[in-house]
């Protein structure tokens, strides 16, 4: 990758292009041609992990006809920036609106995703009289990778958890000179959101959230720290909390939360290793990437280049096993706080349900964690991955969220 300007300064703020060499990506498709595939599972779901059929279909479009270069034009199109915050290069796109008085947003991606997750919110939330909205719910946009994700510099060493990064994007925003400002975030963008929130730092006025990371103290002693589930759970909380449950004891979680190093072979290793390994994370993003591979039919912004736009990424920047530390990171700052009382929150905090989302958060639940909720919407579509599988609703809510505060 090529940056457009030297770094002259800690604090210097300078242009970046994305412009991967050709022999990188002859590399890759010579590496998906010699996979060596293993025997196809001995049942008919995903149960055994991500099928054959799927990983096969997903590879040959990757080999032939995936165009990454047509990411890179996506990409290069908005304007990229790097600065380095604590000891370590953050890339980030930065979107001004052309509107008066837009609200500036930072948005944090997660995992297995990357800045492209987000890519298609940038025009309905910098322009939102293009997309159905009013000028006056425009935007500025921050959307930064996080540490060891994408173009962003690995860590070079511990202690880059998510309160950490937190701390980064808040000393990013008065980089950019912005006094007044809100952030987002779902799946480990949440935790770092979330993070923001507890820290306060001048500036921010509130977050939005469409994942809930972190749930009332019962619930997650039960999930995370080996208690007795929680008794007098309503109907709606039962729902979400199993699911939740099943979902931290999945393997990803648990493997890149004490081991990430090892399984970090493989992603740097094998093309098709990598892309089993992001496709499974949950049964709805599995199901709804199965299908575009397999039938041509993507769920809204999840299509088969969107899909391999971001493992892409992964794999030209051999983040697979840096990216994976963020939970090591994680589980690290959880024990550490483990018997705390869990901190407060006194921002406004608003969030968003998502239908096909792991586990549909109960309206109890956040504002047992959120005293101050301010807004609370229940999309109509849209899973996991938000925003980037259904842009404009996504935007629409920000929209939303944010008015009150305006």
């Amino acid at each position: 990758m090529a940056v457009m300007a030297e770094k002259s300064g800690a604090t210097t703020i300078r242009p970046f292009h994305v412009d991967v060499p050709d022999e990188n990506l002859v590399e890759l498709r010579r590496r998906i041609a010699a996979t060596q595939w293993p025997a196809k599972e001995l049942v008919s779901d995903r149960s055994q992990g991500v099928q054959l059929a799927t990983i096969q279909a997903l590879a040959g479009y990757w080999a032939a006809e995936h165009d990454w270069r047509a990411c890179e034009a996506k990409l290069n199109a908005l304007p990229q920036f790097k600065t380095e915050i604590d000891g370590l290069d953050v890339h980030f796109i930065h979107v001004k609106s052309r509107h008066e008085n837009a609200l500036p947003v930072i948005i944090t991606h997660g995992w297995p995703g990357s800045v492209i997750e987000l890519l298609e919110v940038v025009g309905p939330l910098t322009d939102p009289t293009a997309h159905g909205g009013r000028a006056e719910d425009a935007f500025d946009v921050v959307l930064p990778s996080l540490p060891g994700y994408g173009f962003s510099e690995e860590p070079k060493e511990v202690g880059w958890d998510p309160g950490r990064t937190a701390q980064a994007w808040a000393a990013l925003m008065r980089r950019l000179g912005y006094t007044r400002y809100v952030a987002q975030g779902g799946d480990q963008g949440a935790a770092v959101t979330d993070s923001m929130a507890i820290q306060a730092p001048h500036g921010l006025i509130g977050i939005h959230l469409n994942f809930l990371r972190r749930p009332p103290a019962a619930v997650a002693a039960a999930v995370f720290g080996g208690a007795p589930d929680p008794e007098g759970l309503t109907e709606e909380e039962r729902a979400a909390f199993e699911p939740f449950k099943a979902q931290i004891r999945k393997g990803y979680i648990v493997e890149q939360g004490q081991t990430p190093q090892t399984v970090g072979y493989s992603l740097s290793d094998s093309p098709a290793g990598l892309a089993a390994w992001i496709l499974d994370h949950d049964t709805d993003s599995y199901e709804k990437i199965s299908r575009a591979f397999l039938d041509g039919h993507p769920s809204g912004g999840l299509t088969r280049d969107g899909i391999l736009d971001n493992i892409t990424l992964y794999w030209v920047t051999r983040t697979g096993t840096s990216a994976a530390r963020l939970y090591w990171e994680g589980a690290h700052a959880a024990a550490g706080a483990a018997g705390q009382t869990p901190p407060e929150v006194s921002l406004p905090v608003a969030f968003t349900v998502f239908p096909d989302e792991i586990f549909k958060a109960p309206r109890s639940w956040a504002e047992h964690v959120y005293p101050n909720l301010i807004y609370w919407g229940e999309a109509d579509r849209g899973g996991h991955f938000a925003a980037w599988e259904e842009p404009d609703l996504f935007a629409t809510e920000l929209r939303a969220a944010f008015r009150s505060l305006r």
